[in-house]
Formats: C-alpha cells, sequence, structure tokens
C-alpha cells in the first residue's frame, strides 16, 4: 500500500494521545473517525481539540480560516461497525492493558477491510503482543506518538513478523503528519526515549520515597541544572501518574515496583495528575510555574 492509498484515518481511543493524533491527521489532509466507548468520553474530546486548534492558530502553525475545514474532517463514533467500515489506516491508543487492547485488535481485525493498515500506540508494550490478534500481523506495528504539537518525534518499532513495506510507509506517514520518524530496529520496551524517560522518573520516585529529597528540591535540581521548565514530577503530571503506574508495575525491577507502589498511593486519592487537576501538584497554577521556584 501506497501514502497516496490512505485517504480516511481511524482512531481508536480518544485520550490524550489519541485526539492529538487524530486532529494532526486531519490537519494533514485526512478524513479521520474517532472511535471510543461513549458519546460522553468522545464530547470531551472534540473540546480539547477545539482548544487545540485555537492555539494553534494563535501560535501561526495554522491558519485560522483553515479551521473548519479540519474540524469538516472530523467524525466521531462509538459504532466500531461503523468506525471501520472504510478505514485505511488505524492508529490505535487504548489503555495500556495487554488484555484490553488484545480484545480491540480482535475486534477491529474482523472489521476492517482487507487493506487497512494497522499501527498501535502503545507507550511501553510491544507490538508482538497484539499482532496475532489482528489477523494481519504482517500489516501491524508500533507507531508511538510523544505529544503530536510539541515534541513531534513518532517511533516506529516492527515486531518480526512486520512486512518492509509497512516500515517504508510509516516513515512516509511520519513525516506527512509533520513528525520526525526514528527506528527501533527490535522490539524494546519503552522505545528509546521513554525507556530513558522511565529510568530518570523511577530514579525520582527513589529519591523521594526514601525520603532523600522533597518533591520540590527534587524537580529544581533537574529544572536548575538542565534550564527547563518542568522536573520530573511536573513531567508526571503530565504524563498522567495512571500511565506511570500501568508501566513502572509491570516491570518487576525492585525500583520500578516501588515507584509503582509511590504512584499508586496518589491514585487511590484520584490524583492522577493535570487530568484531574491535582497530582504530584495542584492544576491550573503549579507550584513550578511560580516566580522564584527556581532562581
Amino acid at each position: 500500500m501506497k501514502l497516496e492509498e490512505i485517504h480516511k484515518f481511524l482512531i481508536l481511543g480518544s485520550g490524550t494521545l489519541g485526539l492529538r493524533v487524530g486532529l494532526q491527521a486531519a490537519i494533514s489532509g485526512f478524513d479521520v473517525c474517532i472511535y471510543d466507548l461513549n458519546d460522553e468520553i468522545l464530547t470531551s474530546s472534540k473540546v480539547i481539540q477545539s482548544k487545540l486548534l485555537k492555539s494553534l492558530a494563535r501560535e501561526g502553525k495554522i491558519q485560522q480560516k483553515a479551521i473548519d475545514d479540519i474540524i469538516s474532517r472530523l467524525s466521531y463514533t462509538t459504532d466500531p461497525g461503523l468506525a471501520a467500515s472504510s478505514a485505511d489506516f488505524v492508529s490505535e491508543s487504548v489503555t495500556e492493558y495487554v488484555a484490553i487492547k488484545q480484545k480491540v485488535w480482535n475486534q477491529f481485525g474482523e472489521l476492517c477491510p482487507s487493506h487497512t493498515v494497522f499501527t498501535t500506540n502503545t507507550s511501553f508494550l510491544l507490538p508482538s503482543m497484539f499482532a496475532n490478534h489482528s489477523g494481519r500481523p504482517d500489516r501491524f506495528c508500533a507507531f508511538h506518538f510523544h505529544d503530536v504539537f510539541v515534541a513531534n518525534v513518532v517511533d516506529i518499532m516492527p515486531h518480526p513478523g512486520t512486512e518492509q513495506w509497512v516500515i517504508d510507509l510509516l516513515f512516509e506517514m511520519g513525516k506527512k503528519l509533520n513528525q520526525t520518524p526514528v527506528l527501533i530496529k527490535k522490539e524494546s520496551p519503552g522505545y528509546l526515549f521513554n525507556h530513558i524517560l522511565m529510568h530518570i522518573l523511577t530514579s525520582a520516585g527513589s529519591l523521594l520515597s526514601n525520603d532523600i529529597g522533597t518533591i520540590h528540591d527534587i524537580d529544581r535540581s533537574w529544572m536548575g541544572n538542565f534550564n527547563t521548565p518542568v522536573g520530573p514530577f511536573g513531567m508526571l503530571d503530565q504524563i498522567g501518574l495512571d500511565t506511570a503506574w500501568h508501566v513502572s508495575k509491570n516491570n518487576d525491577t525492585p525500583n520500578s515496583q516501588e515507584f509503582a507502589r509511590l504512584l499508586k498511593k496518589y491514585i487511590d486519592q484520584g490524583k492522577l495528575g493535570i487530568k484531574t487537576g491535582e497530582g504530584f501538584y495542584s492544576y491550573p497554577n503549579p507550584e513550578y510555574q511560580k516566580a522564584g521556584f527556581v532562581v
């Protein structure tokens, strides 16, 4: 299949990444269908996408007059049959649970047309965990985005059964979506960046768990040394503590398990990060953004 033959995108899961990938695909000229389990989730995604479009227009990344055309290319549904009926390309961003992803791929592998290319946007799980469930492992590959609009790198990680033409197509697709594609030569949890990042976040968690430093001082140390606007715990709030917990609890190293226990304390209190208004910091005005946090 060639890039010019792909017209209709299907996004499975309209969470933080799914709605952004779908929006970028619409900006790039594709017709996009976003599927999720209920209308409330989809309505929330529409609101966030509208805000993102306004922000992109203010920053000069898109033209204001293009917004209506972009929105016209977006559709939303809770009907799996309708979602899959004419999909040329699927990007899956559902919860980081193996069983849930396998169930989704069992379903959509049967529903999608025979020519559809399948990709998973999983952050740490491996494509070989789901490829056979799609029924078309040769057309299946991990295609993992980061932020899309700010951190515009997309990871291409094939499993042993992925055909080379799919990898080549994804390099073209990545550029079409205004991303920088990078190849992970063999399956590895966390790709490149996430692999490095989780070691950093786990180390920060260990410092806190062992009462070596406070949340604020650990972040100050990072922010002051690297001259960044956010530290490890601020980053965790952005990622979502539940997402980081899913990753760490599935890693059986002692440090990861200790980190998972730390995150679970916050999750049990409903503190998931920015998306719930509180994590390690309170939002919308976290302390690390205030003047004087780092001198």
